[in-house]
């Protein structure tokens, strides 16, 4: 497989590019902001676009979307509790749910429902790597205080995170860390919010 990061628009969002070389195949994950700029990439990579992939619905993760899909009409997939307000942008959604799996040629990606950012946010499990959206940013976590926030649901999440492999890469959704990416053996070591969702529910909640 492949995976290729991109960092795009003023909220220094990543951008994901993963696929299969061999099928010349590949997803775009959270395509915010810049879509001509996403689709030369694609083309640097020689890969036709099959899928797009949402870890949430919010703007800066969504708002190049409709560009997209004007030069590939290809599906959309985000967890169901999100699908609401990308439902008029894509034609083609598929509504997935916590453990539902697809694949980009060879490469199986498997969606984590871990809500707290949003009610419908996910991770994405690629081989080794976790995408991980605005739930776990490197260093640090997603807000808590939206709209559709949860506090309390974003404490499991974080736990259900720390319960993983620890030699996963995590990728996360915003630039806002001192790297691109990170063990997640790292992060369950070095992120305050990892380490207070481990020590109990009353540790995050009063952290965040």
């Amino acid at each position: 497989m492949f995976l290729k990061q991109l960092e795009l628009g003023p909220m220094a969002n990543y951008v994901y590019l993963v696929g299969d070389p061999a099928a010349k195949e590949c997803a775009v994950v959270d395509p915010g902001w810049d879509a001509p700029a996403i689709l030369k990439a694609v083309a640097a990579e020689g890969c036709r676009v099959k899928a797009v992939l949402l870890t949430h619905h919010h703007f800066d993760h969504a708002n190049g979307l409709e560009g997209l899909l004007k030069d590939a009409e290809v599906p959309v997939y985000i967890h169901r509790d999100d699908a609401g307000p990308i439902r008029p942008v894509a034609a083609d959604l598929r509504e997935v749910e916590d453990a539902s799996k697809m694949r980009i040629g060879s490469v199986e990606v498997e969606f984590l429902h871990t809500p707290g950012h949003t009610a419908g946010s996910q991770c994405l499990r690629v081989e080794g790597n976790l995408l991980t959206g605005d739930t776990l940013f490197i260093g640090g976590c997603g807000r808590v205080d939206l709209p559709d926030s949860d506090p309390a649901k974003m404490y499991k999440s974080l736990r259900r995170i720390a319960g993983l492999p620890g030699t996963l890469v995590v990728w996360p959704g915003h630039g806002y860390g001192d790297r691109a990416s990170s063990p997640l053996s790292c992060e369950v070591k070095d992120n305050h919010y990892l380490k207070s969702a481990r020590e109990g529910r009353e540790a995050f909640l009063g952290l965040v």
